[in-house]
Order: C-alpha cells, then structure tokens, then sequence
C-alpha cells in the first residue's frame, strides 16, 4: 500500500453557527487520483478550503505527512508540497501568462529548472505559449483555468488539488483540463479533484467519496462506483 499522503479526520466547518462540513473523514494516498464528488453546497469547496487554511476548523484534523497541518496558511503549505488550484481560477489578472507562471516559481530559486518547468507548462497548454505576454484577465474562462493549473505545477507539488475545474467551461475545454488532470496524475503527482461532474471525474480517478450535505455518504473504486445505481441515479442523472 502506498503512503498516505493526505489524511482528513473528523473534519467540521461552520458558517455563523451552521455547520457546513459535519465529521468528514478521507485520505488519499501517494500516486492516487482522488476525486471528491457531489451537488453544489454539498459542502465540497468549504472542505477544500479548511485543508488549505483559508477557512478555520471548527473540529478534527487535517494531517499531511503524517503531521497536522491545522492553521497553517497557504504560504506554509505550499512550501512543503500541497498546491491548490482554486474554484474561480484566481489569477493575477493584471499580470501577463508568463508573470503568473513565475509566481507560481516564488517559493523556488532554481533558476535553471524554474525556465524548464516554464516550458513545460508552454507544452501542456500550448494556447498560454502563444499568448504568454497576454494579460492574463483578458483570457477565456478556459485559459484561465490553464493558467491557473499551470501556475499551481510551477511549485512542482506533491499533492494537487483541484476545485471544480470544470466550471463554467465549453465542452471541448472540459475534455483540455480532464486530459491535462489525467497527464499530470500519470506524471506522479498526487491529486485530489473536486468535482460537480461527477461521471468524468470518475472516469480518470483510482478512487471516489460522495460528498451529500455536508457528510461523505459513500467511497469505493471510481470504475465500481461508475456502474453504481445509486451513483448513477443521484449524479450521472441514469
């Protein structure tokens, strides 16, 4: 069994005395590609955001490492290897591609691996090649998302997540981002998709949770839970 990189135990959110998120409890593993599915308000993007400090715990435990990483800050965490990508893309709208990518580069001084990994990104998402002195808040709502992915694999993570990226996209955008999730997993990243697709997310991970009002209701193999009848009937809309 692979090493579990990122470990969420008991987890509770809540918003002015409502809770959002209610004892959640999920891993994911080195190597694995995570996909955490459900409707919107399921409760999917505050769990997210509790793992990467933007939002406080209201109980539990998020450890990766094998350590807790309760109350640390993005800044931390990216140091050590979690990257987030998330829900709205958060570019720096007023900087170009190319800027962003190297802010994507801060935490790193390797200058000479920083200009490989830039021409990387340039051969996953050719469209960024071409426009790299483009203001990035000029961009499509799918390049943003490119830029946005490729921003986050400049600081070379270890775990990546992934919230809601298709959202919002075209059709023929959303098979760009799924094939580039499925690339970069294959390429020995771990990742943890969040998702409102739930087939296509499925379709790319090694595993699945269900996530429904704020609780995980069921977790299993992505292939098995694809031909679950009651996945099917609840978010495949079979």
């Amino acid at each position: 069994m692979a090493d579990v990189l990122l470990k969420v135990s008991g987890l509770k959110v809540s918003y002015g005395g409502i809770e959002a998120v209610k004892g959640v409890d999920f891993e994911v593993r080195e190597g694995e590609l995570v996909s955490l599915i459900g409707s919107n308000g399921a409760g999917k993007t505050t769990t997210m955001k509790a793992i990467t400090g933007t939002l406080p715990l209201a109980g539990g435990e998020v450890a990766y490492l094998g350590a807790s990483i309760r109350g640390q800050g993005a800044w931390d965490l990216v140091k050590k290897g979690l990257a987030m990508v998330p829900e709205g893309r958060g570019v720096f709208t007023r900087m170009t591609i190319a800027e962003n990518l190297q802010m994507g580069a801060y935490i790193r001084s390797d200058a000479s691996a920083i200009a490989a990994d830039m021409d990387k990104v340039y051969t996953t998402f050719p469209r960024l090649k071409e426009r790299r002195d483009q203001l990035a808040g000029t961009l499509s709502g799918g390049e943003q998302q490119m830029l946005a992915m490729g921003r986050a694999l400049m600081s070379r993570p270890r775990v990546l997540l992934l919230d809601e990226p298709s959202m919002g996209l075209s059709p023929i955008m959303v098979d760009k981002i799924f094939e580039v999730i499925r690339e970069v997993s294959a390429q020995g990243v771990t990742v943890l998709l969040v998702e409102q697709n739930a087939s296509r997310a499925l379709q790319i991970a090694d595993r699945g949770y269900v996530m429904e009002s704020g609780l995980i209701t069921l977790t299993g193999e992505a292939r098995k839970m694809l031909d679950d009848p009651q996945v099917r009937a609840a978010y495949l809309g079979e």
